[in-house]
């Protein structure tokens, strides 16, 4: 490649950056203030001491823009209502009284308020707070939070480009409020938001911005050409503004498809495109609208949502071709780059050659610089860089370490009835009431219970040697053992050992499978203050020894009612790991379904009659195009079938799911043949279980009567009330009584309150039936 003569050089930015601090300052600093160990002054004085890492370190690095407003104390869209005013009725007096508390008010609830409904932000695993809007949402103009952070930004001498969430993106991800008439659409409230954007626009431009990037992901899935229509509009109004700064309009995680000239012909400066994955889409969908002629397109090659190093020769080649279409092309990570950790050279447990395969966002940074410095001085320019690029790469397709020839034979012999059930469900629920013997309305929770600091010390004991493996095993025999206690005092029928060897539900499994890698520091924001550390999927899986059967059995053998075994579920398994991009998900999933069939059957033999496999990804993986649903929901459903189809009729196979979006993939969950779901309910107003009877849902559900990821404890009366709202969807032979989620966040005072309080519930709907 040559080096670029007749237009500006290629400048370096991307879109956002991980908030949390190198050793996650920011989670201890919000949790402490929630405590009361930290004041609102010293809170903030965190967050702009890691604004102002970030952004120096994003500067060193060589970017010529960096984000602003992408730092977030809990959501970037929760930040959003508060800068559009759109603050609950419910909320409104807690957030006059104390910005700040209100603001976490709405994000976790209190003991009586509820907090925003949480889903998942598109096909990722971060959790984002749903805002509530109804036709008498009044919209107020409130960007105190994008103007101080730009204008920190620029004191440190610094180009700051503010990144606001779009208003179309913003309507569409929004709920009715509760109380609000059937059939209203938050997007019929555009022309009512638009003037308060261009507030903060002119805001943002007189605190000295020359750019402000708004995003749109929403307009990736498809959309109605009413939802086309009114993208177009939009930007139309407020590209039109005469006092606005520069507008560069962004995308990500897919192909823009039939949004894309919509968007290009606005009157806007810019776009940018995601080229990734299917997103590479864009290339070839940009030079059939004549390209952006006059304007400006960052170009994201650097895949945002993975850690494996960037292919660049192929990244500049596609830059190349991209330069004749936008009068100015720059170089960027596809999405935000809150997706990934922070720093791979933080690693030191992972070997050297395997460590050169992995780019967190320090070394994703480092190849958006690397790649815009060769499209502006061309290849000769970062002939080391490409070499070294080369070299990695190679030693990847390579490596020993991601085939294993006995993995691949077994995966290529299995057949369709490997993925069936020896019997129809009917047959299977005769057996299995007949086994169980459980009430009507059957109580159970989901799994995890509360993981105190002595249970997080101890683990950290064994690991540096201040404790042995006999003291650690019997600190969780010890507290499995209160855990068993407790669920028999408080009359729960199925119980759980509570996974208390457990760090993290998909971490724990992977560090006992071949072809994971676990990290130390790879830290990545699943919500608020919750961070999990993905592990690293590099290779072909199989399953050395049991990985739970000791544990499910030992607290089996403490009491006569059931124990449900706990595991994560293939999807989930791929999902919240950071996965292989060398071969097709479906074929990686099926290697870790083998796995895990032989746990699930490792698990019956050894007398655990529920065995519950989790797949709470199932709806967060599923593509945001609706002609990829298809091939993802065929081979994601025969995973889970092949995990548990070996077992017999009376074992009954549990699964659950939290946290998103449901309505759209119930023939999936039906699909599963699972004999009982539980799903997150409590926020959504059991809107699951109504879906579900929709649907025809054929058998067991525990739609959740226990928001878990608030510190609420809800009353006996909200328990039976929301069980109630449930049975008017589902009859009680085939309703479960349960949590949205597991409890390992919570602590024991509230987790007691909490399931007595379910269990009492549960008792006094049980005698209004009966």
């Amino acid at each position: 490649m040559t080096t670029k003569s007749a237009a500006a050089a290629a400048r370096a930015t991307v879109y956002g950056y991980p908030r949390q601090g190198r050793n996650r300052e920011l989670k201890k600093a919000v949790e402490g203030y929630w405590k009361g160990t930290v004041t609102a002054d010293d809170l903030r004085q965190t967050a702009r001491d890691l604004r102002r890492t970030n952004w120096q370190q994003l500067s060193d690095a060589g970017l010529h823009e960096v984000p602003t407003g992408d730092f977030s104390y809990y959501d970037h869209v929760l930040d959003t209502t508060v800068m559009v005013g759109a603050v609950p009725d419910r909320h409104r007096d807690a957030v006059a009284a104390d910005a700040l508390d209100g603001y976490f008010a709405m994000a976790r609830g209190t003991q009586d308020v509820a907090p925003l409904e949480m889903t998942k932000w598109f096909d990722t695993n971060y959790h984002y707070l749903v805002p509530e809007l109804g036709p008498d949402t009044v919209f107020a103009s409130d960007a105190t939070k994008q103007v101080t952070e730009l204008r920190e930004a620029v004191s440190l001498g610094l180009s700051g480009r503010p990144v606001l969430v779009g208003p179309v993106t913003y309507l569409l991800l929004a709920k009715p409020a509760p109380g609000v008439a059937a059939g209203f659409e938050p997007l019929t409230l555009l022309d009512r938001l638009l003037p308060v954007y261009a507030e903060v626009l002119a805001d943002l431009r007189a605190a000295g911005a020359e750019w402000v990037q708004l995003d749109e992901p929403a307009l990736v899935q498809d959309r109605t050409p009413a939802e086309l229509n009114a993208a177009a509009r939009a930007y139309r109004e407020l590209g039109t503004l005469t006092d606005r700064p520069k507008l560069l309009v962004a995308s990500y995680f897919d192909r823009l498809g039939e949004a894309l000239p919509v968007l290009a012909k606005a009157p806007v400066d810019g776009l940018a495109l995601d080229f990734t994955d299917a997103a590479a889409a864009n290339l070839d969908a940009l030079a059939a609208v004549g390209g952006l002629p006059g304007k400006r397109l960052i170009a994201g090659v650097v895949n945002g949502r993975n850690i494996w190093i960037n292919d660049l020769e192929t990244s500049l080649a596609t830059l190349g071709t991209l330069l004749g279409l936008a009068g100015q092309v720059d170089v960027a990570a596809s999405c935000s780059l809150l997706h990934v950790p922070l720093d791979a050279t933080a690693e030191r447990d992972i070997e050297p050659q395997i460590l050169r395969w992995l780019a967190f966002a320090r070394q994703k940074t480092a190849e958006v610089v690397t790649l815009a410095k060769g499209l502006t001085q061309g290849t000769g320019a970062i002939a080391a860089e490409l070499a070294a690029n080369r070299a990695d790469l190679a030693s990847r397709a390579t490596s020993p370490i991601t085939r294993d020839p006995a993995v691949r034979a077994r995966a290529a012999a299995v057949t369709d009835a490997d993925g069936r059930r020896a019997s129809a469900y009917e047959q299977r629920a005769t057996a299995q009431r007949a086994h169980l013997g459980l009430p009507l309305l059957p109580t159970t929770t989901i799994g995890s219970f509360p993981q105190t600091a002595d249970l997080r010390t101890a683990r950290a004991d064994l690991r540096a040697g201040r404790l042995d493996a006999v003291g650690y095993e019997e600190r969780i025999k010890a507290e499995i053992q209160e855990v068993i206690s407790f669920q028999e005092k408080a009359g729960l029928d199925v119980l759980v050992h509570g996974e208390p060897e457990r760090n993290d539900m998909v971490q724990y499994f992977a560090e006992q499978l071949t072809g994971y890698l676990a990290t130390q520091h790879g830290w990545v924001q699943s919500y608020g203050t919750r961070y999990v550390r993905p592990p690293v999927l590099a290779g072909d899986i199989a399953r050395p020894e049991p990985m739970t059967v000791r544990w499910t059995s030992y607290a089996q053998s403490l009491t006569d009612r059931p124990v449900k075994g706990m595991l994560t579920g293939p999807v989930t398994m791929l999902a919240w790991s950071f996965v292989r991009d060398d071969q097709p998900l479906a074929d990686t999933a099926r290697q870790v379904a083998l796995a895990l069939r032989d746990e699930v059957c490792d698990l019956e033999a050894a007398g655990t009659s529920v065995i519950q496999v989790d797949e709470p990804a199932l709806r967060e993986t599923l593509p945001l195009r609706g002609a990829d649903h298809p091939a993802y929901l065929a081979w994601s459903t025969e995973a889970f079938r092949l995990t548990t189809g070996a077992v017999q009729d009376a074992t009954q196979i549990h699964t659950h799911m939290c946290y998103a979006e449901f309505g759209d993939i119930v023939q999936a969950i039906d699909d599963l043949d699972a004999d009982v779901i539980s799903l997150e309910a409590a926020r959504s107003h059991m809107q699951i279980a109504r879906e579900l009877a929709t649907h025809g849902y054929p058998r067991e559900a525990g739609p959740g009567v226990y928001d878990i990821h608030s510190p609420r404890v809800p009353g006996t009366d909200d328990t039976a009330a929301l069980l109630r709202k449930g049975l008017e969807a589902l009859p009680p032979q085939r309703l479960w009584v349960n949590p949205d989620c597991g409890l390992k966040t919570r602590g024991w005072p509230e987790t007691r309150a909490s399931l007595e309080n379910l269990v009492a519930a549960a008792r006094i709907v049980r005698a209004e039936l009966t």
